[in-house]
């Protein structure tokens, strides 16, 4: 980028297959999400681009539509936005590509003004596993009382400290979250939880399927969800749910969300 060149900011939305990465961030020894994709910009940028994305993945775990933001090369991204879409997709290898770009404002932060992140958790629920699902779902074969689940979900609504339900090497300095809407359905064999809030701890989602997951067997009462909330204590919760059910499915901003903004090549 020639020196002095004006720059633009721009959301952009990422799909991956989370089998490829080992997580959204940047990692010294691992490949991640996020160095795949600044490598392909730096190249077509023909200097450095840091993305700040609207959440972190763990390895293992899927996006449907992360919302990030980078600063561009106001020229090219004016002459020709589709470089950040297609011209962006041919150069990224399999299991990653950009759904969608958008101009935003100069001070728009995609981590900062996110509103609500929304996520998704996939259960495969039959007796016999699934060859095709496999690293979709987390295969459950038995029987779930879908019912006692949701009445255990309902305890976690709202505003609460979600200590017993975050992982040790959780960083954040408070474990205060709103949890805004959990939803549990069942279309034919596969189950899909989802989980809509403010922002969510390390593991939280993981943890709250797994102890969900024995609400469903019958090992608790819907009740104790509550007593576990309460208590702060993560050993008191259920096991941590496997990352490959995980779905990060949209970033909710005042003007638009992650998922407005799919199939979108521009302003």
């Amino acid at each position: 980028m020639p020196e002095g060149a004006k720059l633009k900011r721009i959301a952009m939305v990422v799909e991956f297959d989370g089998r490829e990465f080992h997580g959204w961030q940047r990692q010294q020894n691992a490949t991640s999400a996020q160095a795949v994709l600044e490598g392909v910009l730096a190249c077509i940028e023909q200097q450095p681009v840091q993305l700040t994305a609207a959440g972190r993945t763990d390895a293992g775990v899927h996006a449907e539509a992360l919302l990030l933001h980078a600063d561009v090369d106001a020229a090219r991204w004016h002459r020709a936005p589709r470089a950040y879409t297609q011209g962006v997709n041919r150069l990224l290898p399999d299991g990653i590509c950009v759904s969608g770009v958008r101009g935003v404002a100069e001070d728009f932060h995609a981590r900062f003004d996110c509103l609500e992140r929304r996520y998704r958790y996939r259960i495969w629920n039959r007796s016999t596993p699934s060859a095709i699902h496999r690293w979709r779902h987390w295969w459950m074969p038995c029987p779930l009382d879908l019912d006692a689940m949701q009445e255990a979900s309902a305890y976690l609504l709202g505003e609460h400290d979600f200590s017993a339900f975050r992982a040790s090497g959780c960083q954040a300095s408070n474990p205060v979250r709103e949890l805004r809407h959990i939803g549990i359905d069942r279309h034919g064999m596969e189950i899909s939880i989802d989980l809509h809030a403010n922002a969510f701890l390390y593991h939280m989602v993981r943890n709250i399927v797994g102890t969900l997951i024995g609400v469903g067997r019958h090992r608790w009462l819907p009740a104790r969800m509550q007593e576990i909330l309460e208590s702060r204590d993560r050993t008191l919760a259920g096991a941590t749910a496997p990352a490959h059910g995980l779905y990060f499915t949209d970033a909710r901003y005042d003007a638009f969300s992650a998922r407005d903004i799919v199939g979108v090549e521009g302003e």
